[in-house]
């Protein structure tokens, strides 16, 4: 095993390579960059200028003009697009190899420091959602394939097509509207990971404001992402039920719970480990960065949906190299996990 983890972790770097330079030519390909937005929002400001000297008497108005081509190049000089698109994708190598991500070009700020001030939040709502969403589907989805068709089995279907179907932002809303002030009750905060006066409360306070504000978040990310889970815990652990080793086993006289976490858990949960990488990276990177934005919560997956909004390159791809280095160390862990679920699963011998 020792083996293999060696050469994934070594063909991380062509595949981080390749993944940067497709998005890099995608992105610059793009219309709109920072270049055109800035010298957009500079003409704007010209017109706007230009008009109000207009309405105003004895100000010698001669029309607005536009920007000089020396402004021009300054402006690319600023952002760095006086360079051309290889040398550019090249600093951004060389700089990342040192872990510079560059500074943002609307912020004025270093993206890593961006980054580590918004990594928290995110973390801290994909984890705990994550954690909550497999405790929750993980046990429901192992009840309905052992009690198959009863009337639990078909109420908790009826709840699992609900939760499916209703989207998050849907849920998260209702929720805000229910519970956070919107017109019924102030019960949950509205807003933010924590209370302003965190820094003054005991350790205990700081526990219960902490997951006080991440309640309705969690609750919201949590309903919309585990009725696929549960479904799909059900439908392998009925698949496995139904096999030849499991009439065996119960026939050697096993009662059903040696059956189910004896012989049945180890096959059947593997199906559901080799989504886990997927789905930690979704909930963190994809589907909570809608939470973040309903619960003005300042995490990650906000940063870089307002950074591809503005075009800010430098936080693009900042957030980008995150996101996919924890994508190729969580499937590297899931390989690694079904190994230590089923030793029979070999990756050195493929």
């Amino acid at each position: 095993m020792g083996r293999y983890i060696l050469k994934r972790l070594a063909l991380m770097l062509p595949t981080l390579f390749l993944i940067l330079l497709a998005n890099f030519v995608i992105v610059q390909a793009a219309p709109g960059g920072p270049v055109e937005q800035q010298i957009a929002q500079i003409e704007q400001a010209k017109k706007d200028k230009a008009m109000n000297a207009a309405m105003s008497p004895n100000t010698g108005y001669q029309g607005s003009r536009g920007l000089s081509e020396e402004m021009v190049e300054a402006i690319k000089v600023q952002y760095g697009f006086d360079k051309p698109a290889p040398e550019r994708f090249w600093l951004m190598l060389k700089n990342y190899a040192q872990l510079d991500f560059g500074k943002s070009f609307f912020k004025g700020e270093s993206v890593t420091d961006l980054i580590i001030d918004k990594l928290p939040v995110s973390i801290s709502l994909g984890l705990w959602s994550t954690l909550l969403i497999y405790l929750l589907a993980i046990p429901l989805g192992i009840y309905k394939a052992m009690h198959n068709g009863s009337t639990m089995d078909r109420a908790t279907a009826l709840l699992l097509a609900v939760g499916h179907a209703v989207p998050v932002f849907v849920f998260g809303v209702i929720l805000l509207v229910l519970f956070a002030g919107g017109s019924y009750w102030q019960i949950f905060p509205l807003q933010g990971l924590v209370s302003e006066n965190f820094d003054q409360l005991t350790v205990f306070g700081k526990i219960k404001d902490y997951f006080w504000h991440l309640a309705l978040p969690l609750l919201a990310s949590t309903v919309g992402g585990f009725a696929g889970l549960a479904y799909l815990t059900k439908f392998s652990f009925i698949e496995e039920l139904g096999k030849q080793y499991v009439l065996t086993a119960r026939a050697k006289g096993l009662s059903e719970r040696q059956v189910l976490y004896g012989h049945v858990f180890r096959n059947a949960m593997l199906i559901i480990i080799a989504g886990v990488p997927a789905a930690i990276v979704s909930i963190l990177f994809a589907g909570n960065f809608i939470i973040e934005i309903i619960f003005n919560l300042d995490g990650l997956g906000l940063l870089g949906f307002e950074a591809v909004v503005q075009r800010d390159y430098p936080v693009i791809f900042g957030t980008l190299f995150i996101f996919t280095i924890l994508g190729l160390v969580l499937q590297l862990i899931s390989d690694i996990s079904y190994h230590l679920v089923d030793p029979r699963i070999d990756f050195e011998s493929r």
